[in-house]
């Protein structure tokens, strides 16, 4: 059987997409390989957000391309943002690409997996393919053991927003909003097949409504919420303006909800934020922090900032970093302003690198200071917590993410197994880990799994502490 390796780049509309390109080309006939060497077509789905994912993405074709010349029948494809974005350009500084498929373009891409599936023969890959993808370059593959776990259910592409810095609405288009039916239909599905926690995803989540029935975002949760054998809900990532109170309202009644909002803020500075084209200030933000502390108090709130915008002054950016220091966010994901091609910000006189560099340092202190505190607020306490996978970093414990998407670490249990057997693996069947924390970091939070159970609802089976515990403690 021929095989299918992908890897994913941005946010979780392309994981979403990665995850459809898997579906249809096991449909075509192909299983999902776990490594580059071992497939007979490669899919790259990349991001153009920034210059950084986009200059990722071509140092990995170009990586490849020396697993190209090792194997000639190797397929290698590229799809997502950049492939919309730099179609031609990409034929140019990729000439090795077999074919390149844009964001609009994944049913042709599946329809290209399938023609091209009767000129794979069954063949046992040479070491040198090993050689070569050792040679470094990783990506993040769509499948896993856990992968399933936690499904992203696309609601809406594009965005018609048109903020100043973002490429998005050109490559993706505009508003492009899925019918419910299809959504609660796909949903059903994605709980049949084991998900555990449902995360909806669009450019601009709660700007969703149905053309036939006037439903919007809040309505629609509350159908996701009331389907059989859902346990968790939640959704990335909205824009301020279309929280309304109604919205607001219908979240907070739902008991799946997980206790975590995601609400991009940019910059404090309303001037910026005009320059933007955010469209709405800091006041009408910070309203819609109370209106959800006031709704949902126990809730963590994360959010976007970018850093040395076209035209950020001193005073804008004290503007952000006094928020930030108020305490505000649980957690935020911070950049330096990165110049897309096309943008109107683009054209515009740039902050001096060098000073967008200070500045990203001291936002990044003073949010950091605000999330250590965050996550010191969990030490003592036993959380409950859905498996990833093994920690990227030290094969010998688990990671995995809590209600609140703090990320947990800890040992794994004695009686964890080794790996995994033909694709399943026995903890992917009780994935909720109840982790007792006993430190925090920056980066979230490290304890013992002291119990696991199959629904979040369920009582945690005990399970046995991590075998180097006990050997140091005999």
């Amino acid at each position: 059987m021929p095989s299918i390796y992908i890897e994913t780049f941005g946010c979780q509309m392309n994981e979403a997409d990665s995850r459809y390109i898997a579906e249809r080309a096991a449909s075509a006939g192909y299983s999902v390989a776990s490594a580059a060497e071992e497939a007979n077509v490669i899919v790259l789905n990349t991001c153009t957000v920034r210059d950084n994912a986009e200059r990722r993405a071509y140092g990995r074709m170009n990586h490849l391309n020396a697993l190209k010349r090792v194997d000639p029948s190797l397929r290698l494809v590229v799809t997502g943002c950049l492939a919309e974005q730099d179609r031609d350009r990409m034929k140019r500084l990729a000439p090795h690409v077999d074919a390149i498929f844009g964001t609009r373009e994944l049913a042709e891409l599946g329809e290209q997996l399938a023609a091209w599936q009767p000129n794979f023969d069954d063949v046992d890959f040479s070491d040198d393919r090993a050689l070569v993808t050792s040679l470094g370059g990783t990506g993040d593959a769509v499948t896993g053991a856990f992968s399933h776990l936690r499904a992203y259910v696309t609601v809406q592409r594009g965005c018609s927003y048109y903020c100043t810095f973002c490429i998005v609405p050109y490559v993706r288009g505009r508003f492009d909003h899925r019918p419910k039916s299809v959504i609660l239909d796909e949903t059903r599905d994605r709980i049949a097949q084991g998900a555990r926690e449902i995360v909806l995803v669009g450019q601009t989540v709660n700007a969703w409504s149905d053309a036939a029935s006037g439903d919007d975002f809040g309505d629609l949760c509350r159908s996701i919420a009331a389907l059989p054998g859902l346990e968790r809900l939640g959704f990335i990532s909205p824009h301020p303006k279309d929280f309304t109170e109604k919205i607001l309202d219908d979240l907070c009644t739902l008991e799946p909800l997980n206790p975590r909002i995601h609400l991009p803020l940019q910059s404090a500075s309303d001037g910026l934020l005009r320059r933007m084209n955010r469209k709405y200030t800091l006041a009408q933000f910070d309203g819609i922090v109370r209106s959800i502390r006031r709704r949902l108090p126990e809730c963590a709130i994360t959010t976007d900032l970018i850093v040395g915008f076209p035209g950020e002054t001193p005073s804008d950016f004290q503007a952000t970093l006094d928020y930030v220091r108020s305490g505000v966010f649980a957690n935020a994901f911070s950049f330096i302003y990165s110049i897309r091609r096309g943008t109107p910000a683009a054209r515009w006189p740039q902050v001096p690198r060098e000073l967008a560099l200070e500045r990203f340092a001291e936002l990044l202190d003073a949010q950091n200071a605000v999330t250590r505190r965050y996550h010191d607020g969990h030490i003592g306490r036993t959380v409950r917590v859905l498996i990833a996978g093994d920690s990227k970093k030290d094969a010998r414990r688990l990671t995995g993410k809590t209600l609140n998407n703090v990320t947990v670490v800890a040992p794994k249990p004695a009686d964890y197994p080794a790996e995994d057997r033909e694709g399943l693996h026995p903890y992917a069947q009780t994935p909720w880990l109840d982790v007792a924390i006993e430190s925090a970091h920056v980066w979230g939070c490290f304890g013992t799994a002291v119990g696991r159970a199959a629904r979040f609802a369920d009582a945690g089976v005990p399970v046995m502490r991590p075998l180097f515990d006990l050997i140091a403690t005999a």
